[in-house]
C-alpha cells in the first residue's frame, strides 16, 4: 500500500469516527447528557440567522429530580434555545426552560432581556412524550410553543442579528443531582 493509499484509509477511518460521536439514537434524536454534578451537557458552538426555531423533544424519568435547597425546586432549567440582539445569551436570549415540579414536568419560557431573566409557564407535559417546540422572532416579541399551546413575551430589540444556540443546561444554583438525558430532533 502506497503512502497516499494510507492516508486516505486513514481519513476515512477519522470521518467515520467523527460521525459516530453524534449521539444519535434510533429515532434520529441527539442524545443531550448532563452528568451528575454539571450544568452543561455540551459546549458546542454554532450560529444561525434564523428567526423561527422548531424542533422535537422527548424526556425521560431522569428529568424527575429534588433538589438539595427546596427553593431550588422552582429554578428554571434550560431545555433548547437562542442568543439574541447580537448579545451575549445573559444579555439577551429565549429558551423554552423547564422543571420538576409538584410532581409534574412543567415547560416555562426563560428570557433574558437587558440582562435580567424572567420566565413563565407554558404547559405541563408527560415523560416519555415526544412534543413540538418553537421560538418565532418578531420585531416586538417572542412567541414560544409547545405542541400550539403559545405564549409571547417581549423582546429588546427589532433586528435580525446572528445568534448561536444554547443548549440543554442544569441549574440555577444547583448542578445536576444525577445524569439526565434529553433527547432533541
Amino acid at each position: 500500500m502506497n503512502k497516499r493509499n494510507y492516508i486516505l484509509i486513514l481519513i476515512y477511518f477519522f470521518l467515520l469516527s467523527l460521525n459516530g460521536c453524534k449521539k444519535i439514537d434510533d429515532m434520529g434524536y441527539r442524545v443531550f447528557t448532563i452528568k451528575k454534578g454539571n450544568h452543561r451537557s455540551t459546549t458546542n458552538y454554532k450560529t444561525t440567522k434564523t428567526d423561527h426555531l422548531t424542533f422535537k423533544s422527548i424526556f425521560d424519568s431522569s428529568a424527575i429530580y429534588t433538589s438539595i435547597d427546596p427553593i431550588n425546586q422552582y429554578d428554571v432549567n434550560k431545555l433548547y434555545g437562542l442568543s439574541d440582539c447580537g448579545c451575549n445569551h445573559s444579555i439577551n436570549s429565549i429558551r423554552v426552560g423547564w422543571r420538576w415540579l409538584n410532581d409534574s414536568l412543567e415547560i416555562l419560557w426563560f428570557k433574558h432581556m437587558n440582562g435580567n431573566f424572567s420566565f413563565n409557564k407554558i404547559t405541563t407535559i408527560d415523560i416519555n412524550k415526544v412534543y413540538d417546540y418553537s421560538i418565532s422572532f418578531t420585531d416586538t416579541s417572542y412567541i414560544i410553543c409547545v405542541d400550539n399551546i403559545c405564549k409571547e413575551t417581549t423582546r429588546s430589540c427589532s433586528d435580525n442579528h446572528r445568534r448561536y444556540y444554547l443548549y440543554p443546561y442544569f441549574g440555577g444554583d444547583e448542578s445536576a443531582p444525577h445524569d439526565i438525558k434529553i433527547r432533541i430532533q
